[in-house]
């Protein structure tokens, strides 16, 4: 049953990451700054999905990063990794409530430990979306995340490039973090 998702059945499962490092512009101080942080994960198999003769199986994911001991989360994502085994493909559509929806894509072999998903603005296949305030402000024009599966662990390293009204050139806001199994 597992090899029905691929390289995604290894993330099954509820995630704790203590380790994070968020490197992003920071408005308040006026610089680029990294700020470590915690994370909680959790991936949920569903499928098959049938898309005519295309039969995808999935991930329901949902994942929260907090700084320090703050209450709230400072980032959430809700979204589906899937898994097309007749092509290899990966996707992970994703949307964050500050106007952004992602859909990354990439290949890998059904065995593989390590995988990378790209998407890009205008891109037909894996597009990035935005709110108007974002476009103008702070513009998401490319994401590349790679995933590392381990025994017990995953980890990522995500660059989002943005362009920024404060930045003449772009700016890459990057997250990594190693994941441990915690149920």
């Amino acid at each position: 049953m597992a090899n029905e998702w691929g390289p995604l059945w290894a993330l099954v499962g509820e995630w704790e990451g203590e380790g994070g490092l968020d490197t992003s512009y920071s408005h308040a101080k006026g610089e680029v700054v990294g700020t470590p942080y915690l994370e909680k994960v959790t991936f949920k198999p569903f499928g098959p999905v049938d898309n005519g003769s295309q039969h995808l199986y999935g991930l329901d994911y949902k994942t929260a990063m907090w700084r320090n001991d703050e209450e709230n989360p400072f980032h959430t994502e809700v979204g589906y990794w899937l898994w097309d085994s007749a092509t290899g493909e990966v996707l992970r559509g994703f949307v964050v409530p500050r106007g952004i929806t992602v859909l990354a894509g990439g290949h890998a072999d059904a065995d593989a430990t390590t995988f990378t998903l790209t998407a890009s603005v205008g891109d037909a296949q894996y597009p990035i979306g935005e709110g108007k305030y974002l476009t103008a402000n702070a513009s998401s024009v490319g994401y590349e995340a790679t995933i590392t599966l381990g025994d017990g662990t995953w980890s990522y390293a995500e660059t989002t490039m943005l362009r920024m009204k404060e930045f003449p050139d772009l700016l890459p806001h990057t997250d990594h973090n190693t994941m441990h199994k915690v149920g």
